[in-house]
């Protein structure tokens, strides 16, 4: 298994020294990807006193701004967005953007979509919020066909590309594509179009061993191999202890996941994030999870 680590953006801000440092030591330690998470817009929770999810006091980088930074401050560490909202951006514009950062960053780049839940962004994006389940998988066929060739001809249900296409190219004419969402559609998706599945807010229990079985098998109906589709699962250390940490990787790594990506601030369901808030506390908490858990690797 790859052990990676969420940047906790909503903790450390926007100073480029502190996020730059926490990447580097990442790297340093052994950790083999970056993880960082998207939402363009945070709502004014003035206007909406029950809105739980990102409000405008929150620090959401852009994902490809922060990645292109980072891909000038590390040399061998993955980067991922995880997870990108697709269908709330132009597709053109993300092929290029993410071929852009796969280049920067010598062809580091893992690209985690998903279709998100908030339709407020999608609002404030111009974009339908409805038809973003289907319009995700166009646009991932889109990415692709973009990625792969200098002229692309496309004519699809929502896109319509004549003749035309980006530069520059990912290296290796292609870049990784992994879904994050549970539903039985999202299995059918990673196993016809995906690289690799992306579980935020799973437990390592028998659901998960059930929904994994169920993606090897919607695997195998599309011809595919059970070790060409990846499984990265989101892992939390907060208010428990290092046996616990262990005892969770090596569920995981039972049910066949090949990532672990340790988030240390995100809070939603079982996750629990650490108790400091500061830049020193993730660099602490990032090393100590990595000595409790290094040789399960």
């Amino acid at each position: 298994m790859k052990l990676g680590i969420a940047i906790p953006q909503t903790d450390i801000g926007s100073d480029p020294l502190v996020i730059r440092d926490f990447a580097q030591a990442a790297e340093a330690t052994g950790y083999q990807h970056l993880a960082t998470f998207d939402h363009v817009l945070g709502v004014n929770v003035a206007s909406r006193p029950d809105w739980v999810g990102p409000d405008t006091s929150m620090c959401v980088h852009d994902p490809f701004a922060l990645l292109g930074y980072l891909a000038g401050q590390t040399t061998r560490i993955e980067l991922s967005p995880q997870v990108l909202i697709l269908p709330q951006r132009q597709t053109a514009l993300v092929a290029k953007q993410a071929a852009s950062v796969d280049v920067l960053c010598g062809g580091r780049l893992r690209l985690g979509v998903g279709i998100g839940w908030n339709s407020v962004e999608y609002v404030g994006l111009g974009e339908n919020y409805h038809n973003r389940g289907k319009r995700s998988e166009e646009q991932v066929a889109v990415m692709k066909a973009l990625w792969a060739d200098p002229q692309v001809t496309f004519k699809g249900t929502w896109h319509n590309i004549p003749d035309a296409g980006i530069n520059p190219l990912p290296p290796r004419r292609s870049i990784p594509v992994w879904f994050g969402g549970g539903a039985d559609v999202v299995l059918r998706r990673v196993a016809r179009l995906g690289d690799g599945w992306i579980l935020v807010n799973n437990q390592p229990n028998e659901k998960a061993r059930q929904q994994i079985q169920m993606l090897r098998a919607y695997g195998r109906e599309a011809g595919r191999d059970d070790d060409h589709i990846g499984i990265d699962a989101w892992v939390s250390m907060g208010v428990r202890t290092p046996k616990e940490w262990r005892e969770e990787v090596e569920a995981w790594r039972r049910l066949g996941a090949t990532h672990i990506t340790l988030n240390t601030h995100h809070v939603v369901l079982h996750h629990k994030r650490i108790e400091g808030t500061s830049p020193d506390a993730h660099l602490a908490a990032m090393h100590q999870f990595y000595q409790a858990v290094a040789d399960l690797l």
